[in-house]
């Protein structure tokens, strides 16, 4: 059974490429976040047209392909909005990430391509019972996450996060450190984490490796599957943790719950901005002291400049070779190294 279906990366921590399953349609009352379902592309996409694989490989589908993905909700400012809790009784729902998230479209931003719309076609079940993201995620006994860390957030979604993120843990491997590398919240997609592996992250996770799709879900929901995560992570043996956080601190998936749970490990924060207002707007609504401001707000000297007048906050544009040597001093001084 398992082979009539792609297995896109929020699988990734389900046995579903080894392991006998069987699909058939639950009640909606029963449907939950982190559920595992089969869809079938019952009519040509005409924009998004690929999944993403447990491997990060990005992989086109067509009309007739099936896939398993799991049910969740993203709330995502600049491209589009949905939930599973949205789907009518006809089952039709959208691949909100190409990681295999499902839900009904409720909004999209304009220009973008069309999300992905396919048909429902029932619950994945193991040995008779429902598979969930929840039950793949292994026992891990209680333990401090005590790292420093380094701590990447922004203003919005796609103001590049994960490409400061990477350069951070490039340089710190370069001062000789072992780096863990994670993304505690956002709408799962695999690609981003892995990018800090691709820079030397020598341990990488995300939410999905506590058993959830996205991180927008209720604040008691979300901490008890950070706990999790936390947990896995203090097994690894590490010099330092840059942690980034998805979308802004302010948005529904929870970023502000996952900074006040590493608050006292937190060494060094950068915010990456879209503009010099972004970075007054978030010092004036949300408990965060930047210790520099990165991304398109920093491009030039103009802005620069705008935000050390605004805000008196140090910018540093991180992607310009020049800063370099500024970089890698501002991490050792807070690191302590």
């Amino acid at each position: 059974m398992a082979s009539a279906y792609l297995l896109p990366s929020l699988t990734r921590i389900a046995p579903l490429a080894t392991t006998p399953f069987t699909v058939s349609a639950e009640p909606r009352a029963a449907w939950a976040t982190g559920d595992y379902v089969a869809c079938v592309i019952d009519q040509p996409p005409t924009g998004h047209d690929e999944l993403e694989l447990p491997t990060g490989r990005m992989r086109p589908v067509m009309q007739g392909h099936r896939f398993i993905g799991a049910l969740g909700a993203r709330r995502a400012t600049l491209s589009g909005t949905g939930s599973w809790r949205l789907a009518a009784a006809d089952g039709r729902m959208h691949l909100l990430t190409s990681a295999g998230l499902m839900g009904k479209l409720s909004s999209q931003a304009p220009f973008l391509p069309d999300f992905l719309e396919v048909a429902y076609e029932g619950h994945v079940h193991i040995d008779g019972s429902k598979a969930t993201m929840a039950q793949c995620i292994p026992d891990v006994p209680t333990a401090p996450f005590q790292l420093p860390v380094v701590l990447v957030t922004g203003t919005s979604m796609s103001m590049g996060k994960t490409t400061v993120a990477k350069t951070i843990v490039h340089r710190l491997k370069r001062l000789g450190n072992r780096v863990l590398g994670a993304k505690l919240t956002g709408a799962g997609r695999y690609r981003d984490v892995q990018a800090m592996s691709d820079a030397g992250a020598d341990v990488i996770f995300d939410f999905v490796d506590a058993g959830l799709p996205s991180t927008v879900c209720p604040p008691d929901v979300y901490t008890q599957h950070l706990r999790t995560l936390l947990a896995r992570m203090a097994t690894e043996t590490a010099d330092v943790a840059v942690i980034e956080i998805g979308a802004s601190p302010l948005e529904a998936y929870n970023g502000m719950t996952a900074i006040g749970a590493i608050h006292d490990r937190v060494r060094c924060v950068a915010l990456v901005a879209s503009d010099p207002y972004a970075v007054r707007g978030i010092l004036e609504t949300a408990d965060l002291n930047p210790d520099f401001v990165c991304g398109p707000a920093t491009n030039t000297d103009a802005g620069r400049s705008l935000i050390e007048q605004l805000t008196g906050c140090r910018s540093l544009n991180v992607v310009d070779e020049a800063t370099t040597e500024a970089l890698d001093q501002l991490l050792e001084e807070k690191l302590g190294r």
